[in-house]
């Protein structure tokens, strides 16, 4: 009985023995997977920051080189005017002339006369060739968008919107028949007129009208500061038009630049003839088959030089004036096309009543009278509505400091 028992007891160590066993064996496994993917979880981890500072070296890298492009001195801008063997001769920015080395590895074939060049401050080497640019004045010239301004939306100007189509979009649409009879188009059409009488709004008509780049610019963008630069805009702008010809080059307000030469003494006065004459070379310079025009607009003609005026350069001179009672009329008909009117209006009656109104008057006159309607929650203007109109327009025009010079073209 004794032995039995001992072999119970030991068979059941044994068995207890194993079931230990197989237990810690089960812990061991989870530990182990545990540990397999703590590690493949570290791995994961060490690979994603070994990139990231792979990733942040090259930031650091490419910052120490912007830092590095700041540091560095400022180029100087010229101009590239003879190539003598190895060597240069450039115009930096200032007008100084010097013989300057040239940095080996630059395009030979980019070195011509006229180039625009980066220079090095310290010994003026040529570091460089930039491209062409033109000044953010004559870039921002170039309409992309048609105004929308069609001849049917310009009332009491049909003699003057056939003259210019005639000296402007004839030659550009056909050129052969110039050709064929042996003349020169116009190179040049001269609007004048006191203001409010439609002269830049017949500009853009033609910029409307024609598929030609339209290049606006107002003349007293033209008049710099410092010398040589407004030469050089007009010049610019001339060639911007040659390039993108056919084209037509509108200045507004030529008489800031295009007045009569005097014995001035002032440097500012010099500068505005220099330009001038920049002016008069470049409209004599262009050859007309070129399709580039010019229009040009003015309040006060009778202040233009009269070098501008002569043929060759403004062919044609088209008078604005103010408009008669027919004019008026027509011009009251283009803006109150949209506008809902009552019965009682006699357009007669407010044509007559705005005798010596400009059409940018008569165009204020019937925005008064709707805004008078909207004020009072009607659907329709009345006639008195125009009445109040014409009595605000008429203070204005007397209270204006204008009113003596629209009297010369009355």
């Amino acid at each position: 009985m004794g032995s039995e028992v001992d072999k119970s007891s030991i068979d059941k160590n044994i068995i207890l023995k194993v079931d230990n066993s197989n237990d810690a064996i089960q812990n061991l496994k989870e530990e182990y997977s545990e540990l397999s993917e703590q590690a493949q979880q570290l791995l994961t981890d060490k690979l994603f920051l070994e990139n990231e500072c792979s990733r942040l070296k090259k930031r650091a890298n490419r910052l120490d080189e912007e830092l590095s492009n700041l540091r560095s001195p400022p180029f100087v801008i010229g101009h590239l005017q003879d190539k003598i063997n190895d060597n240069a001769i450039v115009r930096s920015s200032n007008g100084t002339v010097f013989l300057v080395t040239v940095n080996s590895f630059i395009d030979q074939s980019k070195l011509v006369p006229g180039a625009r060049v980066a220079l090095n401050q310290d010994n003026l080497s040529v570091i460089d060739v930039l491209d062409d640019a033109w000044d953010p004045l004559v870039s921002r010239a170039e309409i992309i968008d048609s105004p929308n301004v069609k001849y049917s939306d310009i009332g009491g100007l049909e003699d003057q919107i056939h003259q210019v189509r005639q000296a402007i979009e004839l030659p550009i649409e056909n050129p052969e028949a110039f050709v064929k009879f042996g003349i020169e188009s116009p190179k040049g059409v001269l609007l004048a007129g006191p203001p409010g009488t439609g002269k830049t709004l017949l500009a853009k008509a033609v910029a409307t009208s024609t598929n030609a780049t339209f290049l606006g610019i107002v003349g007293s963008e033209l008049a710099q500061k410092y010398i040589g630069e407004g030469g050089r805009m007009v010049r610019e702008l001339f060639d911007l038009a040659s390039q993108r010809a056919p084209s037509i080059i509108f200045i507004d307000e030529i008489d800031s630049i295009g007045s009569k030469r005097l014995d001035s003494t002032t440097s500012g006065d010099r500068e505005v003839q220099r330009t001038l004459m920049q002016l008069l070379a470049e409209m004599d310079g262009f050859d007309s088959v070129k399709d580039v025009k010019i229009i040009a607009a003015t309040n006060r003609p009778e202040l233009l030089d009269a070098a501008l005026l002569r043929s060759g350069r403004f062919d044609r001179i088209v008078t604005l004036p103010l408009p008669d009672k027919d004019a008026r009329k027509s011009i009251i008909q283009v803006h109150i096309k949209n506008t809902p009117l009552s019965k009682d209006i006699d357009l007669n009656f407010i044509s007559q009543k705005t005798d010596g109104f400009s059409g940018a008057e008569i165009k204020s006159m019937v925005v008064e009278a709707a805004m008078k309607a909207i004020s009072d929650n009607r659907n329709k203007v009345k006639k008195s509505d125009f009445i109040k109109a014409i009595e605000i327009i008429n203070k204005k025009k007397n209270d204006s400091p204008n009113s003596a010079a629209e009297a010369l073209y009355s």
